[in-house]
């Protein structure tokens, strides 16, 4: 569980968060649509949320 964890799920999960950070920058960067970039944000708060849960889940199961 520890090696799915820490080598699949969690950098699945970073990647999910630069590739939404980045599209949130992108679109400020063009002046893209105000709503667009309060649900990128809103979204990468979850998926760090979510990030996090899973870093600590992974250590957890390192420690037992």
């Amino acid at each position: 569980m520890t090696s799915i964890l820490s080598m699949i799920a969690l950098p699945i999960a970073l990647a999910a968060v630069a590739l939404v950070l980045l599209l949130g920058l992108i679109n400020m960067m063009r002046g893209g649509s105000p709503n667009l970039s309060q649900k990128l944000m809103r979204l990468r708060v979850a998926l760090q949320f979510g990030a996090i849960v899973i870093a600590m889940l992974a250590l957890w199961a390192m420690g037992r």
